[in-house]
């Protein structure tokens, strides 16, 4: 099983552009998805779909995932609002209580889908009821491998003006609902426009690349009264992550779209060699 995940999409930041810098990026991603040689079993969107919620930016972005041969699943992150973002991926579960989160139990891996959007804030949120829907959630397949997907990672990575802090309420909730569930493998989100990896809470917990420009990265302390004029954003390829379930573990791989040159290629000069290192290993 594959699952692919693009994350903080960010259409309608130039409104009424078309052909936004955001919306390029994003073409250039899914062509590599649709027409690469790893097409996933689904595609999930971790949040951050829009710049600020407007009803014609998610029609927008709907429209540009139709190419899509799979499955495409939104999350909501911090500039998304709930209701226009399940008017326009009528698909999405429904949820009694308001809330963005759902489970997909289609194929070996189950992946539930959280909600961190908290109104108000830049950083995430996670109350006693989406923790409870969690809780009991995970309760239902004890046995299931599972992958848990979520906006904000709730580690600190380093980046002072993107950070969360551990000591946020909504972390302990999180950890107190994922605690002795022993079947979830993992975390991955967004949020952070870039790549990064951590652990957390005896848990993987993997950040994929933003389709929009890039967080810069400088992990030097910050002065919120102080200007210094460090980098913020940077206009670095657009990435995605492919999330491989290997039927014991979850495998990830970070890709970048681009137009990039080839130095090989599987041909029969190289045939020798692909031979020679498939051979090492035991066979049957």
């Amino acid at each position: 099983m594959l699952i692919g995940q693009l994350t903080d999409i960010h259409i309608g930041f130039d409104k009424g552009n078309p052909e936004e810098h955001n919306m390029l990026r994003l073409r250039a991603a899914l062509d590599k998805l649709v027409k690469g040689p790893n097409r996933p079993d689904l595609l999930l969107l971790s949040g951050d779909l829009t710049e600020d919620g407007a009803p014609e930016d998610y029609a927008r972005l709907a429209e540009a995932v139709s190419v899509c041969p799979f499955p495409v699943w939104p999350m909501v992150g911090n500039h998304d609002v709930r209701e226009t973002l399940r008017a326009a991926f009528p698909q999405t579960p429904p949820s009694a209580d308001g809330f963005v989160h759902y489970v997909l139990d289609h194929g070996p891996l189950r992946l539930v889908v959280l909600d961190t959007l908290e109104v108000g804030r830049h950083g995430g949120g996670f109350c006693e009821v989406r923790a409870a829907w969690l809780a009991a959630t995970l309760a239902e397949a004890p046995d299931k491998p599972t992958l848990v997907a979520l906006h904000h990672p709730p580690f600190p990575a380093g980046i002072p003006w993107m950070d969360t802090d551990e000591r946020e309420p909504w972390v302990a909730r999180l950890a107190g609902a994922l605690d002795g569930h022993n079947q979830v493998k993992g975390l991955i989100a967004g949020h952070l426009h870039r790549t990064i990896l951590s652990h957390w809470n005896d848990l993987p917990v993997l950040v994929c690349p933003s389709t929009a420009p890039a967080v810069g990265l400088d992990l030097t302390p910050i002065d919120p009264a102080t200007p210094d004029g460090r980098v913020l954003i940077t206009d670095e390829p657009p990435g995605y992550c492919l999330h491989q379930w290997t039927g014991k573990d979850v495998v990830t791989h970070f890709e970048y779209a681009g137009d990039y040159r080839v130095f090989a290629r599987y041909d029969a000069k190289l045939q020798g060699m692909i031979q020679e290192m498939i051979a090492e290993r035991p066979q049957g």
